[in-house]
């Protein structure tokens, strides 16, 4: 083989193992710290991921129940939640927090949270984020845009409240549903 044909090949398998290792970075870092990914949520393309193995008896001790005062069945105003959301192109969608404005048993209408700084923009707005997410190692930035509707099926876990202060501003906006 040319030498050229083969620095090809090593610079096309050094661009797709950084495209997967990004990739795999991403999904981690999407998720509430000490949790897995939910298997049995429909994945990308539309198809069903397979379940999990369950554990044997042996493998380790089974998480302790949460309190009935713990359990959080659905989503409430105020409340942040970790949901798949759909991008707004409609090419796929991801887990991330977002806060909940209005609920009923069908759904729930929603703002994006994003890690990403957005502090240059009028439409986002800093969010803490320590108290529903303890390890991050920054404030997020919710998006003050048109809601997004998700089915209640989309909600995967209970993060937390939205700060006070914060959630009263967001009522306060004219063109946001709420409760």
């Amino acid at each position: 083989m040319p030498e050229a044909l083969l620095w090809a090949v090593a610079i096309l398998l050094a661009v797709a193992a950084g495209w997967a290792w990004n990739s795999w970075r991403h999904r981690v870092s999407t998720r509430p710290p000490g949790t897995r990914p939910d298997r049995s949520a429909p994945d990308r393309s539309g198809g069903r991921r397979p379940a999990p193995p369950r554990p044997r008896s042996t493998d380790r001790p089974a998480k302790p129940r949460p309190r009935d005062s713990d359990r959080h069945d659905a989503p409430e105003p105020g409340e942040i939640w970790w949901a798949d959301v759909p991008y707004a192109d409609g090419t796929g969608s991801k887990v991330r927090p977002c806060l909940v404005l209005r609920a009923d048993s069908r759904g729930a209408d929603v703002l994006k949270i994003t890690s990403q700084d957005k502090s240059d923009r009028d439409d986002h707005v800093r969010i803490p984020t320590r108290d529903w997410d303890p390890g991050a190692e920054h404030d997020s930035y919710l998006s003050l845009t048109e809601p997004i509707r998700l089915s209640s099926a989309a909600f995967a876990d209970h993060a937390g409240r939205c700060d006070g202060d914060l959630w009263k501003k967001v009522r306060s906006l004219r063109h946001l549903p709420t409760a």
